[in-house]
């Protein structure tokens, strides 16, 4: 499901091709990014703009993301202005007015909502027993302490956070809820599954139900703060591989069957931020990241229907110069997030991997319909974690594996499992072979283990796909590789059991083991004849001894790899 952004609340939902759940924090301030990794992580960058890259703030590690995948965040309300006033009443209560504006809430694939709290660096507490099937969406209520999250169980939740517990559960769609969306005055919720339906938070009826979109419904945001009996209650939604935006008016009388305005998109939408309009002369801000990477921006007053689709007021590409081999030919590069400043004149953007995403804050120019920002990203982006970029990590890397006994220890020491297991990933991902062979070149089984250990699931077998490749080539390298097919086969045995094509992915590596298994008896017998030999030519023929001797060592080196590529001719 594409990653959505809600403006009242931050939220995304994920992507099942490339698109991370990810969230700006809530306006007026905007000052950060959550990012869910696909090693499991949340990072949270600095969403200043600099242009010079995001500062990481913080990171943390969910101990369930290796069995459980986070599928959507959403960052809490800031409700400081509110419970200003309540400070003299409630003087012991002042430090958790603060820390739950600084709270995140984390939906994950098993059916649990995290909450995370900046102020701790840590869970504030987790919700499970809600959902049987995987948390597609979380919205927050913009006053209460409520939060709502949708789900393939196809029911939605009402959490009481004060409590922790459900406060109440009811069946939304006959097909999974992929999408919420809580109106600014906190009396309506919107979800979607088969259809769009409007629910009355206070009696848990729906009070609307809205059809259009023939595929599934991956974006829903209200666009107006307006009551729905004023005829000026509108909301936006979205669907998968539809290259259209479609407005809908909440209409009194009941007539709103078809959406009255849709905007036009390069491409499915990926991230979407609202202003919302309060009034009938104030425009709707609408900024729409495509799953091309695009950017476009629209304004429009919503005053009724529309006759032909809106085209964007400007669109925005970025592009890196060409690298080493490439020229001077501008490369895109894919905007990640974006989100509208309070101010109406600037916007925040945030581009490049999302292992260190570069935020950037551009001046909106409407003058112009297309805009191409042309960034040299080999200076500005250093792909890096933990404050180390890859290439240190690769250097740490290196030491590692040819250091000396004297200085291992301090290399190793230096060097962090988790490391391992994020170059892991960027590796696999984007298929990079200095990194995979600096990562395979390490020889320490303890390692191995850990850092296998903490891949997330989705690594898993494109891991096993490349180790398959690699145990193809030298002998001396597959020794290498074995290691690693037996820490995967190991520590993800249940995950690999529960795929539905495993004897299709796994085929070329068991005919290659069993290949390797028929020809090791004989060639084992072959080399133990030439040993008989050797020993009883010793003292006869030294210029003999030396051809057998060349001849034993090629045999002992297919004895280890278990090459299983001789014909049959050269066997006998």
């Amino acid at each position: 499901r594409a990653a959505v952004s809600r403006a009242a609340a931050g939220c995304s939902a994920p992507s099942a091709s490339l698109a991370l759940p990810c969230a700006y924090s809530p306006a007026p301030r905007r000052q950060y990014l959550a990012v869910c990794a696909r090693d499991g992580r949340l990072r949270i960058w600095d969403a200043d703009g600099g242009g010079s890259g995001g500062k990481p703030r913080q990171e943390y590690a969910p101990s369930a993301r290796l069995s459980a995948a986070c599928s959507c965040v959403a960052w809490g309300p800031c409700r400081t202005s509110k419970e200003g006033p309540q400070r003299k009443k409630r003087k012991s209560e002042a430090g958790q007015a603060v820390e739950q504006s600084d709270l995140l809430a984390l939906g994950t694939a098993a059916g649990t909502v995290l909450i995370y709290s900046t102020v701790k660096g840590d869970l504030h507490c987790t919700l499970d027993g809600g959902h049987s099937g995987g948390v597609n969406s979380i919205q927050w209520h913009p006053e209460d302490s409520l939060l709502y999250s949708g789900s393939d169980d196809t029911h939605i939740v009402e959490w009481d956070l004060q409590t922790g517990k459900t406060r109440c559960k009811w069946k939304a769609d006959r097909a999974a809820v992929t999408s919420l969306s809580v109106s600014p005055d906190g009396k309506f919720l919107l979800s979607a599954g088969m259809t769009i339906k409007m629910w009355d938070l206070e009696t848990k009826e729906m009070y609307r139900k809205f059809t259009g979109h023939a595929t599934t419904i991956t974006t829903l945001c209200f666009a107006t703060n307006r009551p729905p009996d004023s005829n000026g209650l509108y909301f936006v939604s979205g669907a998968a591989h539809d290259r259209l935006l479609s407005v809908w008016q909440v209409r009194s009388d009941g007539k709103d069957k078809n959406a009255v305005v849709s905007f036009t998109l390069t491409d499915e939408p990926q991230h979407i931020d609202l202003q919302t309009s309060n009034s009938k002369d104030e425009a709707v801000r609408l900024a729409v990241v495509c799953k091309d990477g695009q950017l476009h921006l629209f304004e429009h007053f919503l005053n009724g229907p529309g006759k032909k689709p809106l085209s964007p007021v400007c669109s925005v590409q970025v592009s890196s110069v060409g690298g080493k081999g490439e020229g001077d030919v501008p490369v895109p590069v894919p905007l990640l997030a974006t989100t509208l400043c309070a101010d109406k004149q600037n916007l925040i953007l945030a581009y490049g991997n999302h292992l260190q995403p570069v935020i950037e804050k551009m001046p909106i120019n409407t003058t112009e319909r297309h805009v191409c920002l042309i960034r040299d990203l080999h200076t500005t982006l250093s792909l890096s974690v933990d404050a180390m970029s890859i290439e240190e990590r690769l250097e740490q890397i290196e030491l590692s594996v040819s250091g000396g006994k004297g200085g291992d220890k301090g290399a190793s020491s230096s060097l962090q499992t988790d490391s391992f297991a994020v170059l892991l990933v960027q590796g696999l991902e984007s298929k990079d072979s200095q990194i995979l062979n600096k990562i395979f070149q390490t020889k320490k089984e303890t390692l191995i283990k850990k850092t296998v250990a903490r891949l997330p699931p989705p690594a898993v077998l494109p891991l096993v796909e490349e180790l398959s490749k690699r145990l193809q080539g030298h002998p001396f390298v597959a020794i290498l590789i074995v290691q690693w097919l037996k820490a995967v086969l190991t520590q993800h045995t249940s995950y690999l059991s529960s795929l539905p094509d495993l004897v299709s992915q796994l085929g070329l590596l068991y005919h290659m083991i069993e290949t390797r298994v028929k020809l090791y008896h004989q060639l084992t017998r072959l080399h133990g004849k030439l040993y008989l030999l050797m020993t009883q030519v010793l003292k006869q023929d030294p210029f003999f001894l030396f051809y057998l001797s060349v001849i034993s060592a090629l045999l002992h080196s297919f004895l280890i790899g278990c090459r299983g590529h001789l014909p049959v001719s050269q066997q006998n």
